[in-house]
Parts: C-alpha cells; structure tokens; sequence
C-alpha cells in the first residue's frame, strides 16, 4: 500500500487529492472563524472563537496533522511537477498553451502553488507565530470577555488582526494571496474529486461549476474580510 502512495505516479496524485480535500475543509472551518471579524463587537466573538481553538484539545490535535497535510500536499505537487517535466523533455506539455480549452489556472498551477506558500509563510509570520507565542507582539495583551455568560480572560488575538489589516502591504498580500488560492482551488477542486474516481463527464461539469463556485466563494470572502477591516473598522 506505501508503495502505490509514494512510489508511483497515480499513488502521489491520489495522496495529492486527499490532501487537497482535506486542506479544502480547513480552509472553510477558518473562513468561518474569520468572518466573526465582521461582526461589529469590538473583536469579542472573535477573540472568543480563537479562545475556544486554542484551548480545545481535539483542535491542538488536529494542528499536527493539518501541519502535515500541508507538507504532504505541496512535497506531491513538487514531485509530480518534476516528473511531468522530465516525462516531455523538451517537448511542449500535453496541457500547454497551444492546447485549447485548458484554462490559464490548469496551465499553471505551480506558480500558483508557490505564490500560495509564500502567502502562507507570511500569513503565519503575521499571525499564527505570533499567537503561539513564537514571535513576541506587544497586541497580543490579555481581555476579559464573556464566554456563554462567565467573565473569561483570554488573549486579544482581534487586536493584532486589526492592527495587521491596518496595513496596506498586509491588506495588499491578502488580496493577492486570497485570488491566488481562489484560481488554484478552481482546478484543483474538480482535479481532486475526477483523480479519486468521479471522472465522467457529468460528474466532471457539476464539479466544475460547484469547484468554481467555493473556490472564487473563499477568495473573495477572504479578501474581503482585509478590505473592510482597512477600510471601516
């Protein structure tokens, strides 16, 4: 069974598709969390929503293996890319620009994939390493807020998200960052699912259409959450 994940082509691309799926899910459980930014409290939903992550054991396990999923998702892609390259030579790529129908994101999923790790390496720098306590930040001051009614203290993660988005460059990233994931989930979506055995043609359009829908759903949404951040709260 290791052998067909890791050592053939068709095992590495099916291990991409779980990953995929996977991260795909994490990405909606964190868009859900994010737009609690939205709600014009002063950052106590939020805050509260960030309490209940941090300190709840099943997420803490579940940290490791996102960690994981992350790895694994983009050490395939590498892989893969590297084994399409040296499987056409100096030939052009089956999916390449003079083949019609195959979109720009298909084409290039790749660069899109390394624009999403440097987003994601700034994302964490700004964020995730902050509130582990990785890096220091001076926001990251302690509130007491009310949690079902009972006074509870608990980090001021609002406060360092607030000030981020307060940033032009930082807003910018977002935006750039959030497209960029919006074009690479619109063929990896469909991709995932067709690679896991749903490849017939009707099957292949609903996901199609569905996969362009999330995907453009989470990039706007996200970016959307750094634009009204900068702009009104």
């Amino acid at each position: 069974m290791s052998s067909f994940l890791f050592q053939s082509s068709i095992g590495r691309k099916f291990m991409m598709s779980l990953s995929g799926l996977f991260l795909m899910m994490f990405l909606l459980v964190h868009l859900g969390c994010n737009l609690t930014l939205l709600i014009p409290d002063g950052g106590e939903w939020f805050n509260a929503v960030c309490h209940f992550m941090a300190t709840n054991l099943a997420i803490r396990i579940v940290e490791p293996i996102l960690a994981l999923g992350f790895v694994l998702h983009i050490i395939m892609a590498l892989v893969l890319s590297y084994q399409n390259r040296r499987a056409r030579g100096n030939n052009s790529y089956a999916s390449g620009n003079s083949t019609e129908g195959v979109s720009w994101f298909s084409k290039n999923m790749l660069l899109l994939g390394v624009a999403l790790v440097a987003f994601l390496a700034l994302h964490i720098s700004h964020f995730y390493a902050k509130m582990k306590g990785f890096v220091p930040s001076d926001l990251l001051t302690e509130k007491e807020i009310m949690i079902a009614g009972v006074p509870t203290m608990v980090e001021n993660a609002y406060a360092l998200v607030h000030a981020t988005f307060k940033d032009l460059f930082s807003v910018i990233c977002t935006v750039i960052g959030s497209l960029a994931l919006a074009a690479h989930l619109s063929h990896g979506f469909w991709s995932s699912f067709q690679t896991l055995g749903f490849s017939n043609q009707i099957w292949r359009v609903r996901l199609s259409v569905f996969g362009s829908i999330f995907a453009w759903f989470v990039g706007i949404a996200f970016s959307a959450i750094a634009l009204l951040q900068y702009f009104f709260y």
